[in-house]
């Protein structure tokens, strides 16, 4: 049963890990996927359309906000799901390291907020959801620069939607514990104290189906926010 027959979704991140998983899911329910990352080539794949875009360029978001809504129609399901991890102290942080983790966990979902949303409130429907983290709710030792974003992009999902309530729009924050991609792999967790083993994290495909569920309730259902994590010691994520 492809229960996203027809519908139009859009990926952010989507050229590995969380987002690459949730396009794979998505498309295989028969939505049509536009994936977009600021690595991907531009290309179409059967019903999977790939477009390159630095989200945290504002002006590229503006265009291809544009392209997609003036060929398509807004998206019926928007996954905000691109972002940057770092582990560091408070001291060893550089204004760069800050600079960087508030570009695209914090500016750049509230670009693609702002270039969609308006539009899929228009036409009265859709779900858009969030990819937060543990880190959007508590804090953790090494996580200052991170959670600091994170926190941020929990108040800003919060506000949007008391701003979007009614207009159809549903947006829910999905925020994972941590999961087994590419951005543990400058930090070896499995060789940190406090830290849980790569093993027993998440793996992206278990993200993917809790967006997948989100995606897939019925019209008047509002998950305004999902947790979920490893049954193992939690920790960083």
């Amino acid at each position: 049963m492809n229960r996203l027959q027809g519908r139009l979704a859009l990926v952010t991140g989507a050229s590995r890990g969380i987002g690459a998983a949730v396009a794979e899911l998505l498309a295989g329910e028969g939505a049509r996927v536009v994936r977009v990352a600021r690595t991907l080539e531009r290309r179409t794949r059967g019903a999977v359309q790939d477009l390159p875009c630095d989200l945290t360029d504002w002006d590229q978001v503006n265009r291809l906000a544009s392209s997609i809504i003036d060929s398509s129609g807004p998206p019926d399901i928007l996954v905000s799901n691109a972002g940057a991890f770092l582990l560091r102290r408070l001291e060893n942080t550089e204004p760069a390291d800050l600079d960087r983790q508030l570009a695209v966990n914090l500016k750049a979902p509230f670009a693609v907020a702002r270039a969609f949303l308006p539009a899929m409130a228009g036409r009265g429907q859709g779900s858009f959801i969030t990819i937060g983290s543990v880190a959007d709710h508590v804090g953790y030792p090494e996580n200052a620069a991170y959670a600091a974003s994170k926190f941020g992009l929990r108040g800003l999902h919060e506000t949007l939607v008391q701003e979007y309530r009614g207009s159809g729009v549903r947006l829910t924050l999905v925020s994972p514990g941590p999961t087994d991609t590419s951005v543990w792999d400058p930090f070896d967790p499995d060789r940190r104290e406090g830290f849980i083993a790569r093993s027993a994290m998440l793996k992206p495909e278990d993200v993917a189906e809790a967006i997948l569920f989100v995606a897939t309730r019925p019209a008047h259902v509002l998950i305004d926010w999902l947790r979920l994590g490893p049954t193992g010691k939690a920790s960083h994520g």
